[in-house]
């Protein structure tokens, strides 16, 4: 038996001869127009819970999103954490030090302290300041200076609070900086003072994955403990530098979360 080819117009044999095509049973509905309305509803549906998201995202009080609308390429995990507006108001600090990083200079000592009722475990979080701190890109790069992460506080220059946007914004207003409950802060007492709701959510309109921007926010923050002030964004499409105030916007320039670039220190003109 010839085998056939099946299409709207009827069947067609080996030999090309078009063939009458078999009628629809009366019985069988047309569905492909109910499915393209489902599949049309389902977008909608979609596009409003993410546009719902980032206006909540915006306020600063949203939990992360139950899974991630960009391309698999770009997607980041995200903590598993609600951002609360105020926690306990008191901290618990990382236990035991950690190794010296860099290759040369003097060491300075931090330590990482979390506060409570954030959902945060302080070990992860002072991991993730410690692997940011130990990257080649970030501030050892020239072999000026080396990093060591502590557990107590005598002998050490600074210390990394992660605290909740009702606490560091009471933190950053000893030094009469006013952060809206949105920004970061460091002191002159050496505190540098990262906002949950920033490191767990990031800012809209970034660009980049989550972890680009704590990369950012703990660089930027430790760069005014090493003393560099605000920089401005070089032209457009290029890299942002880590003492630009990235949390308030790029400027035109691309989301970039570390002091160095290819082994060269990266500046933009002073602010």
């Amino acid at each position: 038996m010839a085998a056939r080819r099946f299409g709207s117009a009827g069947a067609v044999d080996r030999r090309g001869t078009r063939t009458a095509s078999a009628a629809r049973p009366a019985s069988v509905p047309r569905v492909r127009g109910r499915r393209r309305g489902r599949g049309v509803l389902l977008l909608v549906l979609l596009l409003a819970i993410a546009l719902a998201a980032v206006d909540l995202s915006r306020r600063g009080v949203v939990p992360p999103l139950p899974f991630d609308l960009r391309p698999p390429e770009e997607a980041t995990p995200v903590d598993d954490v609600a951002v609360v507006p105020s926690g306990a108001g008191t901290f618990q600090y990382a236990a035991g030090d950690g190794p010296v990083v860099g290759s040369g200079g003097p060491v300075l000592r931090y330590r990482v302290g979390v506060e409570d009722g954030l959902g945060v475990p302080v070990e992860q979080f002072a991991a993730a300041v410690e692997a940011i701190l130990s990257d080649a890109r970030s501030w050892t790069a020239d072999g000026s200076l080396r990093f060591q992460r502590v557990s107590g506080a005598a002998g050490q220059e600074f210390t990394v609070y992660l605290a909740s946007p009702v606490l560091s914004e009471a933190m950053c207003r000893e030094d009469g900086l006013e952060t809206g409950q949105f920004t970061n802060c460091r002191l002159t007492d050496g505190r540098v003072v990262i906002n949950s709701a920033r490191w767990l959510t990031g800012v809209p309109d970034y660009g980049a994955p989550l972890g680009e921007y704590r990369a950012y926010v703990i660089n930027h923050e430790v760069g005014h403990q090493l003393g560099h002030g605000h920089e401005l964004c070089p032209g457009p499409g290029l890299p942002a530098p880590v003492m630009q105030q990235q949390t308030l916007g790029l400027q035109g320039c691309v989301a970039y979360g570390w002091p160095f670039r290819d082994g060269v220190r990266y500046t933009g003109p002073q602010a």
